[in-house]
């Protein structure tokens, strides 16, 4: 199978997410942002998945488009709980670095949907 890379990194970023909301379920006892992180934190690689499976290009390029806002509502999470001392310096540059690159990769294949059309 043909490695799809925006498929891949979203994937192993839901990974990353789920991992570091079972973290602060177990350890921080919260309950209620991370559960925030998690929602848009999986819904970027299942969007692109939706999207990349769509039953057209205005159908693709509208699952993207949810990723990418998905995205960022997940940077909006990650910086609120790292400003509130529920996600460490380490962990929030290494999640907030990916989800970023994920941004500008969707950015990238977004803004070449009036171009396709």
């Amino acid at each position: 199978m043909k490695d799809n890379l925006i498929k891949r990194k979203s994937r192993d970023f839901a990974i990353d997410i789920i991992n570091t909301y079972k973290n602060m379920v177990e350890n921080k006892k919260e309950f209620v942002l991370s559960k925030q992180l998690l929602r848009s934190g999986t819904s970027i690689g299942a969007n692109i998945a939706e999207g990349i499976k769509g039953q057209s290009k205005p159908d693709f390029y509208s699952k993207l488009n949810i990723a990418l806002k998905e995205a960022s509502e997940t940077i909006y999470w990650l910086d609120v709980l790292h400003a509130t001392d529920y996600l460490p310096d380490d962990a929030f540059n290494y999640l907030n670095n990916n989800c970023e690159e994920l941004v500008k990769i969707l950015t990238a294949i977004t803004k070449n949907q009036n171009i396709n059309k």
